[in-house]
C-alpha cells in the first residue's frame, strides 16, 4: 500500500471535519457552558449596573412628576402645644383687695389646623409640573440609550470572540496541513528521497504554527474575559460559543439618516431643549404675584388657679387671602431668566452637535459597511481558491512536483486569505452594529 496514498486520504479527512464544523467553536469547554448571542443580550441586560441605575433615575423622577412637587396641590398643617405653668401673682386692682399668690398653677393650650390653596403665581406650578414631566421622559430615553449601548458593546463582544475563534480555526488548518508535510518529509527520507534540512525546516515551521496556535488561544481567553465583563459574570466561569458571523446586508444610508431622529440621545436632548425652555417660564412667574387662598380652625386655652382670668378658652374658624407682590429684589429674578435663556440656547446647539456627530458617524460607519460587503464576496472566493491551492500543492509536494517553498507559499496565502475575510466579515458586523445602534433599532 502506497503510504503517501494513506497521508493524503487522512489530511482530507481532517481538513473536512475542520470546513463542516463551526468556523467559531470551543471544544476544551462543556456543553452547559454553552452560550448564544441572545442569552448574552438577556443576561447583560439583567446584570448590567449601567441600567439598574439609569432605571433607578427613572423611578425617582416619575416619583417626583406629581403636583404636589410642583407646589399645585393645598398644603395642610396641624399645629398643637401645652404649656403647663407655676406663677407667682401680684395683682392690684381699683375696686378692692388685690391678688398676692406664690407657687400659682397655670395651663396654655393651643391647637390648630391650617390649609393653604395657592390660587395664582404666573403659572409657575404649570410650568414646574411639565419641567418634571419632561425630566420622566428624558431619563427614560437615557434608560433606553443605556440599553442600546449595553447591547452593542455585548454583540460586538461576542463576534469578536467569533472572530477569534475562527482565527484559531484558519492556524490549526494550516497545522494541519504542515502535519501532512512532515509526514511526507519523513516518509521520503525513509525512502531516501529527502535530507534532513527538509525535515528539519518542516518541523520548525509545525512548531512556530503549534506556538502561534497557543498565542491565539490566548487572544480567545482574553476576548471571553471581556464578553465576561461586560455580563458582570465571574471572569472564570467556563464559555463556549458556536456561532458564526452573519452579516445584514439591506441597510440604506439614506433610511439610516432618516432614523437618527429617533435615536434615544437626540431625543434627549429634545428633551433638554423643553426642560430649558420651562424653566425660563417658572423664572419669568417668580416676577408675577403670588395668591393664597387660607383657612383654618384654632383652639386657645388658659388657666390659671390664681389672677383676674382663671378661665379663657377660644376656639373659631379663620379664612385670609394673602397677596405678595414682587417689587424690587435686585433684579435677581430678571437676571435669573436671562441665564435661563442662555441655557436654552445652549441646550439647542448641544443637539445641533449631537445631530452633527452621529450623523458623521453613521456616514464613516455605513463607508465601511458598504466597503466590506462589497469585498467581502471576492475575499470568500479568494479563500476558496487558497484552500484549493494549499490542497493542490500538497498533492503535487507529495509527487515531487512542488518544493517545500511552494507549500509554504501556498500556506502563508492561505492564512492571509483566512485573516482578510474574517476580518473584513467582522468590520462589516460591527459597522451594522453601530449603524443600528445610532437608529435605535437593535431592539
Amino acid at each position: 500500500m502506497n503510504p503517501l496514498k494513506n497521508l493524503n486520504n487522512s489530511f482530507k479527512i481532517v481538513i473536512f471535519l475542520l470546513l463542516t464544523g463551526s468556523s467559531a467553536m470551543s471544544r476544551q469547554v462543556a456543553a452547559d457552558s454553552l452560550i448564544t448571542l441572545d442569552d448574552a443580550i438577556a443576561i447583560a441586560l439583567k446584570n448590567s449596573l449601567e441600567i439598574q441605575i439609569a432605571k433607578n433615575d427613572v423611578e425617582a423622577n416619575t416619583l417626583l412628576n406629581n403636583y404636589g412637587v410642583a407646589g399645585g396641590l393645598p398644603l395642610i398643617a396641624a399645629t398643637a402645644s401645652n404649656v403647663e405653668q407655676i406663677q407667682n401673682i401680684t395683682q392690684e386692682l381699683q375696686t378692692g383687695p388685690g391678688t398676692k399668690r406664690r407657687g400659682a398653677a397655670g395651663n396654655n393650650t393651643n391647637a390648630g389646623i391650617t390649609a393653604s390653596i395657592l390660587l395664582y403665581n404666573g403659572k409657575r406650578v404649570v410650568a414646574t409640573k411639565k419641567r418634571l414631566a419632561e425630566l420622566q421622559s428624558q431619563s427614560s430615553e437615557v434608560l433606553n440609550s443605556q440599553i442600546q449601548n449595553t447591547i452593542a458593546a455585548v454583540m460586538t463582544s461576542y463576534y469578536d470572540v467569533v472572530r477569534q475563534l475562527s482565527y484559531m480555526n484558519t492556524v490549526r488548518f494550516s497545522i494541519v496541513a504542515s502535519q501532512k508535510r512532515l509526514e511526507i518529509i519523513e516518509v521520503r527520507k525513509t525512502a531516501g528521497m529527502a535530507n534532513n534540512a527538509d525535515l528539519f525546516q518542516a518541523q520548525i515551521d509545525l512548531n512556530t504554527l503549534t506556538q502561534t496556535l497557543t498565542n491565539q488561544q490566548l487572544a480567545v481567553d482574553v476576548a471571553k474575559s471581556e464578553l465576561l465583563r461586560l455580563l458582570a459574570l465571574d471572569p472564570k466561569s467556563p464559555v463556549a460559543i458556536r456561532d458564526t458571523i452573519m452579516v445584514d446586508q439591506a441597510m440604506n444610508i439614506d433610511n439610516v439618516l432618516e432614523k437618527l431622529a429617533v435615536n434615544a440621545d437626540i431625543k434627549a436632548a429634545d428633551n433638554q431643549i423643553r426642560i430649558s425652555e420651562l424653566i425660563i417660564r417658572e423664572t419669568a412667574a417668580l416676577r408675577y404675584p403670588t395668591v393664597r387662598l387660607n383657612l383654618g380652625y384654632n383652639y386657645t386655652r388658659a388657666q390659671s388657679s390664681a389672677g383676674f382670668t382663671l378661665l379663657n378658652q377660644v376656639s373659631a374658624p379663620s379664612a385670609g387671602v394673602t397677596l405678595n407682590v414682587p417689587i424690587y429684589n435686585g433684579s435677581t429674578f430678571k437676571r435669573q431668566q436671562q441665564v435661563a435663556e442662555i441655557n436654552a440656547n445652549s441646550a439647542r446647539s448641544q443637539k445641533q452637535v449631537l445631530v452633527r456627530d452621529y450623523s458623521a458617524q453613521a456616514m464613516k460607519m455605513f463607508q465601511t459597511y458598504r466597503s466590506s460587503l462589497e469585498q467581502l464576496e471576492s475575499q470568500k472566493a479568494n479563500y476558496k481558491l487558497s484552500q484549493q491551492l494549499l490542497d493542490l500543492t500538497l498533492q503535487r509536494f507529495q509527487l515531487i512536483q512542488a518544493t517545500i517553498i511552494d507549500v509554504r507559499e501556498a500556506q502563508r496565502s492561505f492564512e492571509e486569505a483566512g485573516y482578510r475575510l474574517i476580518n473584513l466579515n467582522y468590520a462589516a458586523k460591527s459597522s451594522e452594529i453601530e449603524l443600528k445602534r445610532l437608529t435605535n433599532t437593535l431592539m
